[in-house]
């Protein structure tokens, strides 16, 4: 990567390789890209190589990049020559604006370093132990004959478990009434043409309680309410605070020794709570669509599970069983959860594998489109968990979290408590897909998840 002077500039024009991609219209780019993403993407990438130009509403110009060289450039670039805040402006309505997601510089990487210690090391063993628990209360009524959808019932669970380790909370009125508002709300955008509303800008008016931006914007207000009172609440406590991440938000001091505000420990639990429990959800359902389409999958996986005592050992141990994890692997390959990596947006002109970037233009990494290269992941349409045992992937090449200095700091929680719930419910119970068909992703919110949920039937309880 290579930052631009206006001489340079100016003499490197003549031997630069033009940017490209496709000539429709803004709104035209930006309704095959909600309603057709993987055709979209595909036949971009076919026609134009694996670094094109987009336009999408809302957005500024787009540059899609799934050249795994070009990736390395950006994720380990100098992190102050990007700014990324300005290119997740679509998660504002959700999160709010001091979240994570949404800073930049000094106050980014302080939140950072604020928010990562929770999520990793000696905690995830406290956390292993929440996981399993919530997921054998969810399943624990399950007998042969009841079919339910794992999207409905991995949202349950996964919910429980940030509710959990967030906030604290596994009981009383308060919780009951946040879970019920957060399924709500998603339900809100739970089908591809709501979700246009989180995506253009301009359909997000209030017309009304029955209206879906209407409604989403009530819940949202209830929510408020209810977060800003458990803060509240944990700030005037007289008992010691909890290790849950809201206690040790509250008692953390910046390097002035100033506490996080009210508004700012809201847009943080905002975003704990839509991208840590829905993003799970989803990745769980398409794991359990896989391993019950593809029998040979299943066993090889209830094979491995069968060498340890599921419930009566330690969570480190089912993490690094490695079948499990490939298949969970290769879940996040074949259909990420989320398509693209968080933008990069440059602050001067730059040059990247040849081309000229422009300032204020959007680097866009997509994730998908980076594990589908055929050069990487033969057959990439093919789900096949041992590719990650035959060999390892660098960064660049798969980058289900995204990467660099953006990359999801719930990583190492999501991939553990995915192999935690997908080792409890294979070891208690024998599944069958309701419909043994082909399933694709759809748009659900800003994720992309199974149609119709992964319906599944109970066979045998195997307890």
């Amino acid at each position: 990567m290579t930052i631009l002077t206006e001489n340079s500039q100016s003499q490197n024009n003549t031997s630069n390789k033009s940017l490209d991609g496709p000539k429709e219209g803004r709104f035209v780019q930006t309704v095959r890209g909600i309603l057709n993403p993987l055709y979209y993407l595909e036949k971009n990438y076919k026609t134009y190589g694996d670094i094109f130009t987009t336009q999408f509403s809302n957005f500024p110009p787009q540059v899609v990049i799934s050249n795994p060289q070009a990736i390395q450039e950006i994720f380990t670039g100098d992190s102050k020559f990007f700014e990324s805040g300005t290119g997740n402006q679509v998660t504002l309505p959700l999160v709010g604006p001091n979240s994570l997601l949404l800073l930049d510089g000094d106050r980014h990487l302080q939140q950072r370093k604020l928010l990562m210690p929770p999520l990793h090391g000696e905690r995830m063993k406290a956390y292993g132990e929440i996981i399993r628990d919530i997921t054998e209360k969810a399943i624990n009524t399950w007998t042969p004959g009841n079919t339910f959808v794992a999207q409905a019932t991995m949202q349950n669970i996964s919910l429980d478990v940030i509710l959990h380790a967030v906030f604290g909370l596994s009981e009383g009125e308060r919780y009951q009434q946040i879970h019920q508002l957060m399924v709500d709300m998603f339900s809100v955008f739970s089908n591809p043409l709501n979700a246009t509303f989180l995506l253009v800008k301009s359909l997000q008016k209030d017309l009304g309680a029955w209206s879906p931006w209407g409604r989403f914007l009530r819940q949202r207000q209830r929510l408020d309410e209810l977060l800003y009172q458990e803060i509240r609440d944990r700030k005037t406590q007289s008992q010691p605070l909890g290790e849950d991440i809201l206690s040790l938000l509250v008692s953390a001091r910046d390097e002035a020794g100033e506490p996080m505000s009210d508004v700012e420990l809201r847009d943080e639990l905002m975003t704990m709570l839509f991208a840590g429990h829905e993003t799970t959800a989803t990745a769980l359902a398409w794991a359990l669509y896989w391993i019950h389409y593809l029998p040979e999958v299943r066993e090889k996986l209830l094979q491995e599970l069968s060498s340890i005592d599921v419930d009566n050992c330690d969570g480190m141990e089912i993490a690094k069983l490695p079948y499990l994890n490939a298949v969970c692997s290769e879940t996040l390959r074949i259909y990420p959860i989320v398509f693209f990596a968080f933008p990069r947006v440059p602050q001067a002109p730059m040059q990247l594998m040849g081309y000229d970037i422009p300032k204020g233009v959007m680097l866009s990494t997509c994730i998908y489109l980076v594990h589908h290269r055929e050069d990487l992941y033969p057959e990439p349409n093919r789900f096949k968990p041992e590719r990650f045992l035959e060999r390892q992937f660098s960064p660049y090449e798969y980058l289900p979290f995204g990467g660099g200095n953006r990359r999801c700091i719930g990583a190492a929680f999501a991939m553990f408590e995915m192999k935690l719930v997908l080792a409890k419910v294979l070891s208690r119970y024998s599944l069958e897909l309701a419909e043994n068909r082909p399933i694709l992703p759809v748009r659900r919110g800003l994720t992309m998840a199974p149609a119709g949920g992964v319906r599944l039937v109970v066979k045998v309880s195997l307890s």
